[in-house]
């Protein structure tokens, strides 16, 4: 494919004049410092006609330079573009967004002979060439590309640089003067004076501190327009001024700020700057700018999460295939007590992963009726296996209006919700109540070798019990309310407790019961604790313990109804070595009646696995 450069068009740009899709050749790229941010790249570019070294690359751009892809002599087409006017009057181009029409080894030379740009004369190009470039005569090009071919689009077409309508080009300040609207992408410290449009897409609640410099306080909002987003915070006076006066996903100008490098540790928005409001700040509502998006998500598959650092920040976005009751915990910092609730998202890589909610995000879910949930800056912990937590700067939206949200929707209404689902949060100690586990039968535990790593494995399955040990089930513990160490009959009405060093005149039952469980194809013998045991005899330990004193019969009934009962159980299996010999010992975690509408759609699924197997 041949291309041509849209001779003038730097020209054009540099004097303000409106243009559309230039092709332009890299003559050189120069990586700039900037500090802690990522690095900023200067392209010198070329129409054919003249070269400009003004041109900064976008950040989210830079993967073109460091991938190699956007290299000396390489031909470009530029989609989207920011004219910024520095302090000092010079202008700097932004490229927003730009294809690479032709790498380097395929173009093989600088094309033309352009000279420097010089921003005084504007002088390097003809006025024809600036009003109707002719298309007759193509410029002498590079002996390696053909001067035939389509002619590139020319910059004199009228064009809207993001591709929708816009909000107003300019907004009446405070002080009755016209203010220029500029996307967000183009912010930067050297503008001292500026306006944008945005939409609010999260608003933090205000928050205090107190050191040894001081005390105050402070709210911080993400603000969202067709180029990009920003963080913005408001300290002290500020604070109290414009928080109660902005609102969640409303449209707003703001004017005027302090720009500084964002502190990538206390925020997930993709923007090398952030936004400190000032005593000139201002903030105007703007009605008529509801075609700008909502909130940006770049969505990480719940699959890749398994590979993803702890303590990174991801987008995810998933089915509630389940969630759990709402908590209470005590911070520790602060002794404050914060409800906490864990929900399970699943999405079409089939896998599950758990999501913590605090506050009163945590209090208002419902997950009843299983909604897709988009969060955008999520913490990635390793606290079993992988899991998400939700921050204070993260934004949690239900039933998003997006394409991805309808795809999976979708999905899980047509096949997703017959899926089993694997969780990657599933290695954490104890049980997810109501979570979708680690299923498996009896014989996939064994032949899987599960327990038989460095660490205790988990999962759940549905079994029928076929036996219980009776003897020696239970035994008498100490009556503390934290300790259930046995204690030792000292014949005389009196009970020791070797851990508490203390006699007690009682004691209580605690059960050990050793249960075999059965499924279709493999039975194992699982040790149940106090609550788990008593769920399956369904009676209570002290109770027992006093049949098996009083009436035997009674007590051998108790475990003879019990048999031949299925449930579904969640098992801790660990290889243990005692006296030299090592053998897997499997714990009930927690048992609970079987599901059976889960069950059925697990069993579902798993035909309709194994017949596309044949």
């Amino acid at each position: 494919m041949s291309v041509r450069l849209s001779e003038g068009a730097i020209a054009a740009i540099m004097q303000g004049e409106e243009v559309s899709k230039p092709v332009l050749q890299v003559i050189n790229t120069r990586a700039i410092a900037t500090g802690n941010g990522p690095p900023r790249y200067r392209v010198l570019m070329s129409d054919g006609v003249n070269t400009l070294s003004s041109f900064m690359l976008a950040t989210q751009l830079n993967s073109l330079v460091e991938e190699e892809r956007l290299s000396a002599q390489c031909i470009c087409q530029v989609n989207r573009f920011i004219v910024n006017s520095l302090k000092d009057g010079r202008r700097v181009v932004i490229l927003m967004d730009l294809n690479v029409l032709k790498t380097a080894d395929q173009v093989g030379g600088n094309i033309g002979n352009p000279v420097p740009y010089n921003e005084g004369q504007g002088q390097q190009r003809s006025s024809t060439t600036a009003t109707n470039p002719p298309l007759s005569k193509p410029q002498q090009q590079n002996s390696n590309l053909s001067a035939a071919g389509p002619a590139a689009p020319k910059y004199h077409a009228p064009s809207n640089q993001f591709g929708k309508a816009s909000a107003p080009s300019s907004v009446k300040t405070p002080g009755g003067s016209q203010a220029k609207v500029v996307p967000i992408a183009s912010l930067n410290p050297y503008q001292s004076k500026w306006t944008i449009c945005a939409r609010v897409t999260q608003k933090g609640q205000i928050r205090t501190w107190s050191n040894s410099r001081g005390e105050g306080k402070l709210f911080s909002i993400e603000l969202v327009d067709e180029s990009g987003e920003i963080r913005a915070t408001a300290f002290n006076d500020q604070a109290d001024k414009f928080f109660p006066l902005i609102e969640l996903n409303k449209v707003y100008y703001f004017t005027k700020g302090n720009l500084k490098t964002a502190n990538k540790q206390y925020t997930a928005v993709k923007n090398d700057y952030e936004i400190t409001f000032t005593n000139e700040t201002s903030v105007v509502p703007c009605d008529d700018a509801q075609h700008l998006p909502s909130v940006q998500f770049e969505f990480v598959s719940i699959s890749d999460l398994e590979n993803t650092p702890k303590d990174a920040i991801v987008d995810v976005i998933g089915i509630c295939k389940s969630y759990e009751d709402v908590t209470k915990i005590t911070v520790k910092a602060n002794n404050r007590e914060v409800s906490k609730r864990n929900v399970h998202l699943m999405d079409t890589s089939g896998k599950l992963v758990t999501a913590t909610l605090w506050g009163n995000e945590a209090e208002q879910f419902d997950g009843s009726r299983q909604p897709v949930i988009a969060i955008k800056g999520a913490r990635v912990s390793d606290f079993g296996g992988r899991s998400l937590s939700v921050l204070s700067s993260s934004t949690v939206v239900i039933n998003p209006d997006s394409p991805e949200a309808f795809k999976l929707r979708g999905w899980f209404d047509s096949e997703g919700q017959l899926l089993e689902g694997a969780s990657i949060s599933d290695a954490r100690g104890g049980s997810a109540s109501g979570a979708s586990t680690n299923w498996k039968t009896l014989f996939e535990a064994k032949s899987e070798n599960l327990g038989q790593g460095d660490k205790a494995d988990y999962f759940s399955c549905v079994g029928t019990v076929v036996h219980l040990r009776k003897e020696n089930c239970m035994y008498q513990a100490c009556p503390s309310q934290d300790c259930n160490k046995k204690v030792i009959d000292q014949q005389n009405g009196l009970y020791r407790c070797e851990k508490c060093d203390r006699e007690f005149p009682n004691f209580k039952y605690r059960m050990m019961l050793l249960v075999t469980i059965a499924d279709c194809l493999e039975y194992q013998w699982v040790t149940c604790f106090q609550e788990s045991a008593e769920f399956i005899l369904g009676q209570k330990a002290n109770f027992l313990g006093e049949l098996k004193e009083k009436n035997e019969q009674a007590f051998e009934e108790v475990f003879q109804n019990a048999n031949f009962n299925t449930y579904e159980f969640r098992i801790r299996v660990k290889l243990e070595t005692y006296n030299d010999e090592s053998r897997i010992k499997a714990t009930a975690m927690e048992v609970k009646p079987v599901n059976y509408r889960e069950y059925s759609k697990r069993l579902i699924a798993s035909i309709r696995r194994n017949a596309q197997l044949r």
